[in-house]
């Protein structure tokens, strides 16, 4: 497993990589025949402050190593944006390793944003301590108010709140949607499998799956 996000990120097939399971409490995707690609509709719902999540036109990756592109095309979505696939995978430089770090995930979200909107933030160590866990909780409020999506690079297993399990221990890019109880609790868009295609878990076990690499929020 790598120990930075600048180290080149392994991807494992799609397919192999996700357990069975339902879709989530957010997304309702269905396929599009002939693709792999699937709609969705995620409601926007803020109470108290305490909690929103974004419209999501989702769609799912369309090979086992375009997670990358597929996560940023999914994050931008929820500004109204459909950018082909392909042309992020060549600006992020992807091929079938994968894309290499979510410093190749940031100028592409800001090219398509505006200039330093969004900035790469690391989790170095092995498992994130309490400061990092709070720094992203308050990352992801703040992005997702701002209408915009965190995209994250994830390795590991985890488990969402509903107890399924989730495993890409060769690398993953993710979309963070939405969020409840203050932050606490997020809500993922997930490229790799359509029938999973949304999922909630907690802001630590989002942490510690996203450890020894990175993500992108606003600034």
């Amino acid at each position: 497993m790598a120990t930075t996000i600048l180290r080149k990120t392994a991807l494992t097939i799609a397919a192999a990589a996700t357990t069975a399971g339902i879709a989530g409490p957010a997304i309702a995707a269905q396929a599009t025949p002939g693709t792999q690609a699937a709609t969705a509709s995620v409601q926007a719902d803020r109470k108290n402050n305490s909690e929103r999540e974004l419209n999501v036109r989702y769609e799912a990756q369309p090979n086992y190593y375009y997670c990358g592109p597929a996560a940023t095309r999914n994050a931008l979505s929820v500004q109204g944006k459909d950018i082909n696939v392909d042309t992020m995978a060549k600006e992020m430089g992807t091929t079938e390793a994968g894309t290499n770090s979510i410093n190749d995930i940031t100028p592409v979200l800001n090219k398509e944003t505006g200039k330093d909107v969004y900035r790469s933030v690391e989790i170095t160590a092995a498992k994130a301590d309490a400061k990092q866990v709070d720094k992203l909780r308050e990352d992801i409020v703040r992005t997702v108010d701002d209408g915009r999506a965190v995209v994250a690079n994830i390795a590991g297993t985890t488990t969402d709140t509903d107890g399924t399990t989730h495993s890409f221990e060769g690398g993953h890019y993710i979309s963070v949607v939405g969020y409840r109880d203050g932050g606490k609790t997020v809500t993922i868009a997930d490229s790799a499998n359509p029938d999973q295609a949304s999922y909630r878990m907690s802001v630590d076990n989002l942490a510690n799956w996203i450890a020894t690499r990175g993500y992108t929020a606003t600034s």
